[in-house]
């Protein structure tokens, strides 16, 4: 009798093993597919004070009348052998609006990184030149929390962390793609970051689908193209570009260093 439990105890245990490694399914390579939402009426709402309203309410009030109030950019991000490359694809927004196109609201880096070395190589468009930025990658103090969703049929965990020193970011990563990557210069989760939101920045982040594909190596090439330089160099490019304009220069030095 002993030995009759002891025998269905073993092949239930085994059953149950067996059930659960056919359920876990984890993705080491592949494509993601990101959307990116920009609230722009409350994005916009905040540029318009008493020194400018004069000027930016009217062209806001037809902005609002005229044209949606999201605007959606997509991009897609390739995984492989503890690398990723993210690489945004061309803005299908026909609005030629006066607050169209500003950093923010725009999509300027093309981004490889190795996550093994942390190391990232990122072609960033400014104005009308392209910086190919070679650094270490952005060190990120997370947050994880109990919070879950489920974003393109992942069950995600929330994670929070504040980032160049005021933006809040809320991210949600997973574990079935054990891929330390993101969207854009997000990383440094335990798993994959399927969604990422800056809630006071009205600009989110969320993966639409993802393919498990091998992927070969011209699928995982880094920019090559632009003036070299490394972060620091960038920012005081930045700061001696827009030295003279004022409080206008601040959404701009944010979207670039984003």
């Amino acid at each position: 009798m002993k030995t009759t439990i002891a025998t269905i105890t073993c092949l239930f245990l085994f059953g149950c093993n067996v059930l659960f490694g056919q359920n876990a399914h984890f993705v080491t390579s592949g494509i993601i597919e990101y959307d990116k939402t920009v609230n722009m009426f409350a994005l916009l709402k905040k540029q318009i004070n008493k020194d400018n309203e004069s000027f930016f309410q009217p062209i806001y009030d037809q902005y609002v009348k005229n044209q949606p109030q999201f605007k959606k950019l997509k991009s897609t991000l390739n995984f492989a052998d503890n690398k990723t490359l993210f690489t945004p694809l061309p803005d299908e927004n026909t609005t030629n609006s006066f607050f169209g196109n500003g950093a923010m609201v725009s999509q300027n880096n093309t981004i490889f990184t190795d996550l093994q070395n942390l190391t990232f190589t990122g072609q960033k468009s400014v104005f009308e030149e392209t910086f190919l930025i070679k650094d270490s990658t952005r060190k990120i103090r997370w947050k994880i929390t109990d919070e879950t969703r489920e974003i393109a049929g992942y069950t995600c965990r929330r994670a929070n962390a504040i980032i160049m020193d005021s933006i809040y970011v809320v991210a949600f990563y997973t574990d079935q793609i054990p891929v330390s990557g993101g969207p854009e210069s997000f990383t440094g989760l335990p798993g994959m970051i399927l969604g990422v939101a800056l809630p006071h920045e009205n600009i989110t982040w969320f993966a639409t689908k993802v393919t498990g594909i091998t992927l070969d190596d011209k699928a995982m090439q880094a920019p090559k193209k632009g003036k070299q330089v490394n972060i620091a160099g960038l920012n005081k490019t930045l700061l001696d570009a827009t030295k003279d304009w004022g409080t206008y220069k601040d959404a701009y030095l944010k979207g670039f260093s984003l």
